[in-house]
């Protein structure tokens, strides 16, 4: 039983080190929200920068890129009907960046469970050893007490940094969230807006004297 304990524990903690290090890379600004985009963003008044804007987006892929392109891609829909598709295409680009995070809650819920049932067993194996051999085995009641506090300790050293890396990624995620709305929202705003600007205004008849 202990070593399948054990064996389950340091499992788990490899597993949440794995995504703890590739949702670091994952969730750098620089992957999700480009600088480069961001100021090609900024530059952008009307279609004659679609061109510009398009080859920066290409040049360099990224969640805010994928948007972008994707508004761009459904500019002859009506904006109520962009707007909408957005929606639907953020909540999936959202839940790529959530991706990972759901192990990393299993591992902070399941990894001092796991350190509890070794806690358990180990002072199982102590009752049982006292009930049989008396107090006199002190190598049985050793092996039982480092059994209950190994896999004590080692399921709080699994599931602690899980659970700071997943605090963190959360709310990471979250403000990132919030920083593609805004962008993205500003970038259907001008789009929409600078192709209104360029409709000719319909010509008024005076009054004939």
């Amino acid at each position: 039983m202990e070593p399948i304990i054990i064996g389950v524990l340091l499992l788990a903690s490899v597993l949440g080190l794995t995504f703890i290090i590739e949702r670091g890379f994952a969730l750098r600004e620089s992957k999700v929200l480009p600088a480069t985009v961001q100021a090609a963003l900024d530059t952008f008044r009307g279609p004659e920068d679609l061109p510009m804007l398009r080859r920066i987006c290409e040049q360099h892929p990224s969640t805010l890129s994928r948007l972008l392109l994707l508004i761009d891609k459904r500019r002859a829909w009506p904006k109520g009907e962009n707007i909408s598709a957005l929606e639907t295409s953020a909540r999936r680009e959202i839940s790529r960046l959530e991706r990972g995070l759901v192990i990393l809650e299993i591992v902070v819920g399941v990894a001092p469970l796991l350190g509890l049932v070794g806690t358990i067993y180990g002072l199982i194996t102590i009752f049982a050893s006292v009930g049989t051999a008396g107090l006199g085995d002190n190598n049985t009641l050793a092996k039982g007490i480092a059994v209950a506090l190994n896999a004590t300790l080692l399921g709080l050293l699994t599931a602690i940094p899980s659970l700071v890396a997943w605090s963190y990624y959360s709310k990471k995620v979250e403000n990132l969230a919030v920083e593609l709305a805004s962008l993205c929202s500003t970038f259907i705003i001008r789009q929409y807006n600078a192709e209104d600007a360029v409709e000719p205004a319909p010509l008024s008849r005076g009054r004939e004297v």
